[in-house]
């Protein structure tokens, strides 16, 4: 008899035992923790008789609040739990001593619990430790808080949608029953309540199973010696079965880009000079850098020169801040480093433009480290109002770490805005462009399409830093730079227009990503959780925006934005096809209130552009939960589902779209990463993420779209951690990672082909470490069969193609493979003998691709 067979029987014997022993009902004590000023969320022991109180999985919290902003902000303060006449649990809690809201939440089961919601209360001047009942005479709740002024307030609810005012009470209606209970970890405050054995086991059994997936998820090939222990000699027989094909996404694989870790200014965008436009502000480092100012990158050297900045006649209202210098005897010289330096190649030529205002002549230098001129060159500026001049340098000598020298020559006042360097060489030679060698990475990955302009980046920190996407087009004096989420500054130099031409120029789809009305859950400003909503006075312009840009890309020159797309240099539209609203979201009620108007007005104005809603940040729980419902409500046709996860989560989830209902939305995987604990990207990572892609191209028919984020990272400026391509000035140094999603772009089809995978030896631990997946592009008749082996040893398989004719004996194998902890694998491209049936060696570790020409 197997093990599994023991183990089986041995669990229905204990189980039947332990339930015939089971009480009918326990006591439920339900209470909250903080250490460290964390809050972990709703907690629950039981009790037979009150005295022995048996925690369960005090470190996990059942329910968590979501208001306020990261981690320590959201706080669960004094939870009170009951449960109501129609069976549901209702909890309500304090959020902070500041504001005047409180928490709400509603489940079944106290496992799955509904949206949070946080009504506003006006009575008072914050809210504290609220209670709540269920009044049977009035079939209304009551909710009754404290204040920091020691008076009492009481709200009344049916639906805890809408709320009565909050009225003050007398001391005596605030009645709570919450008692202190000594756990073995310490004494609790919370609430006590009979419930039947059934609702404990449930909590209990759900808490298993919780750590027992975490168990299962910190999987990695450090214990791979002794999980494979024994096993020697392992054959795969691989057969593919072409008759049952079916088709599949042909925009699988794509790329993903948001401006953080400097990936867009100092990164794919071009522009040399940090700070051009003189915006920087404290505002944009939230206090952190005191020297985060609008001269930030800018010196002044030499005497007898005021260096200062003014708005009192800017070039434009969108770009306040400019330059002003005071020269009594020339010679002062300001200097600005860019990002880490400015990298010049010998023989490459440079663009400097500027905004000035009053009359002088700048000698402008392009400077090594060590001193040494590498250009320079005269500008004379002739007008007493703002006026836009050029001068192009020719670099004489490379020089890694260069800096940009400005030196008037004439005494007197003189104000400087938009100070520009842009390298000639751009790529596709764009004026405005992107940086050649990041942009032809990104290309190489054949990406079908490319979001933009990013996540957290697109709905912003607060309604006043959502990207805002006609901020970002026109003239570059024109367009309004801001905060970035990430903790420095968006120039809007990489705007809408530069995005929607990068994504024709190398044959992506656009997916443009904006705000549904909500700005980051997490935002500092304006209080946290939701209650940011563009107010719904304003919504309807707000949809109006939206819609412009389906104009602005699709409209012809005859429309409002398809004229201003033409006046741009791209008289011809973009073809839009797709468009997210929002990103991320929690799934509150005024998160579904601005979405529905969002999608209802695009079905009705653009019927033939693909919404793509959001389901949360995560692959379970109640945003996921009420993002799907939403979704299925509503119809729409495709959602945005993001999670970043241990390798091991990967591995032992190859099957998480095999079980979803083909009859609702398709899946854009928006955003995915593996990461290991203390780790960068490695093979290990890009193994598990390689074998999960089989079973993402196995559901290529529910599954629309894939990007792994966040794309880029530049050296010394990174806010996240893992990234698939890293930079600096002179260098792209992509991933083992970059490698993988390379191999699936530039290796698609448009129909898969089922096929087995069966090994020699049948141990669980060993089958979910191999997999396959096969395509074929119908195009070109090229069958493509991926292989990926996370296991120690190397496997010989055994194909059998089922009857596929081949074209030809010599197939092309590319193999990505090494030590699981290696950084630095680059996939090796060599040629393989193929036939109806014929062997291929799975390297231990390995990711291994073999294409093959039918007839």
């Amino acid at each position: 008899m197997k093990h599994w067979l023991y183990l089986a029987l041995f669990t229905c014997i204990t189980h039947s035992v332990s339930a015939k022993y089971d009480p009918d009902s326990v006591y439920l004590f339900s209470y909250a923790t903080e250490k460290n000023n964390h809050h972990n969320g709703l907690h629950f022991a039981w009790s037979r008789d009150q005295q022995q109180w048996y925690p369960i999985g005090n470190e996990w919290g059942y329910l968590k609040s979501d208001y306020g902003r990261w981690g320590a902000e959201k706080k669960m303060i004094a939870p009170y739990l009951i449960i109501g006449p129609d069976g549901n649990w209702h909890c309500v809690w304090g959020l902070n001593d500041r504001e005047h809201v409180f928490a709400h939440a509603a489940s079944p089961d106290l496992i799955h619990w509904k949206r949070q919601s946080y009504p506003l209360m006006k009575g008072g001047n914050n809210v504290l430790a609220p209670v709540i009942w269920y009044d049977a005479t009035r079939q209304h709740y009551s909710i009754v808080y404290k204040t920091s002024e020691g008076q009492y307030y009481q709200t009344t609810t049916k639906d805890f949608v809408t709320y009565t005012p909050a009225a003050a009470v007398p001391a005596a209606t605030y009645t709570s029953n919450q008692i202190a209970v000594d756990l073995p970890g310490g004494k609790a405050t919370g609430q006590v309540h009979r419930v039947p054995w059934k609702v404990a086991s449930e909590l209990i059994r759900t808490y298993e199973g919780k750590q027992y997936k975490i168990t299962q998820y910190s999987e990695s090939s450090a214990q791979d010696s002794a999980r494979f222990a024994g096993i020697k000699n392992v054959t795969a027989a691989i057969s593919i079965q072409p008759e049952k094909a079916k088709p599949i996404s042909d925009l699988l694989f794509g790329v993903f880009f948001e401006d953080i870790n400097y990936a867009a200014d100092g990164g794919l965008y071009a522009e040399l000079i940090q700070n051009r436009d003189f915006e920087y502000a404290l505002s944009d480092k939230e206090g952190r850098d005191k020297q985060w100012t609008h001269t930030h990158s800018w010196t002044l050297q030499g005497e007898q020169t005021a260096f200062s900045i003014d708005s009192t006649a800017p070039v434009h209202a969108n770009n306040r801040f400019y330059a002003v210098l005071d020269t009594k005897v020339p010679g002062a010289v300001l200097t600005n480093t860019g990002f880490d330096g400015i990298a010049v190649k010998k023989g490459d030529k440079y663009r400097l433009s500027l905004f000035s205002k009053q009359r002088n002549k700048l000698l402008v230098k392009l400077v090594s480290k060590q001193g040494a001129i590498l250009s320079q060159a005269t500008l004379t500026l002739s007008s007493s109002n703002w006026k836009s001049s050029a001068v192009t340098l020719t670099a004489n000598a490379d020089a890694p770490d260069a800096h940009l020298e400005l030196q008037p020559l004439q005494t007197g006042r003189l104000e400087l805005d938009m100070i520009s360097l842009f390298p000639e060489k751009t790529f596709k030679n764009r004026k405005n462009g992107l940086r050649p060698d990041l942009a032809q990475t990104i290309a190489d990955i054949h990406p079908r399409f490319i979001r933009f302009p990013g996540g957290c980046v697109a709905h912003g920190d607060g309604l006043g830093n959502m990207y805002r996407w006609k901020n970002t087009i026109g003239p570059l004096e024109a367009r309004k730079p801001q905060r970035n989420l990430w903790g420095y500054h968006q120039s809007a130099g990489l705007g809408y227009f530069e995005y929607f031409q990068y994504c024709e120029d190398i044959g992506a789809e656009p997916l443009p990503v904006v705000p549904a009305g909500v700005p980051c859950q997490n935002s500092g400003v304006g209080g946290g959780g939701q209650q940011g909503g563009i107010p719904m006075a304003e919504m309807d312009d707000y949809v109006q925006e939206v819609l412009d840009l389906v104009e602005y890309a699709n409209g012809d020159i005859n429309t409002t934005w398809g004229r201003k797309r033409a006046e741009a240099g791209h008289p011809a539209p973009f073809h839009l096809k797709y468009i997210g609203i929002g990103n991320e979201d929690l799934i509150t009620d005024v998160f579904e209130e601005r979405f529905t108007m969002i999608f209802k007005a695009m079905q009705a104005k653009h019927p033939g552009i693909t919404v793509i809603g959001t389901v949360g940040p995560f692959y379970e729980g109640t945003d996921y939960e009420e993002g799907w419902a939403l979704a299925r409500q509503l119809k729409v046709p495709m959602v945005d589902e993001h999670y970043y996860e241990t390798a091991g989560w990967f591995i032992n989830n190859q099957d998480f779209y095999d079980k979803y209902d083909r009859s609702h939305a398709k899946v854009y995987l928006g955003e995915y990463a593996a990461h290991l604990p203390g780790q960068q990207v490695n093979l290990e990572t890009a193994l598990s993420e390689a074998i999960y892609l089989t079973g993402v191209e196995r559901n290529g028919d529910v599954v629309s779209m894939t990007s792994y984020a966040p794309l880029l990272a530049r050296e010394g400026h990174t806010q996240w951690n893992p990234d698939l391509i890293y930079f600096n000035n002179t260098s792209v140094k992509p991933t083992t990672g970059y490698y993988v999603q390379k191999l699936f772009g530039t290796n698609t089809g448009n129909e898969y082909l089922h096929g087995t995978v069966t090994l020699s030896d049948q141990q669980p631990a060993l089958n979910k470490r191999v997999s396959m997946s096969v395509v074929r592009d119908n195009q070109t008749k090229d069958v493509i069969i991926k292989l990926v082996n996370i296991s120690p040893f190397n496997i010989t398989s055994d194909i059998d193609l089922g009857g596929l004719s081949v074209a030809g004996t010599q197939a092309s194998l590319t193999v990505l493979q090494g030590r699981p902890s290696a950084k630095d694998v680059v996939p090796v491209v060599s040629t393989l003998t193929v036939a109806p049936q014929f062997q291929a060696a799975m390297p231990a570790y390995s990711f291994s691709i073999i294409r093959i020409k039918t007839k």
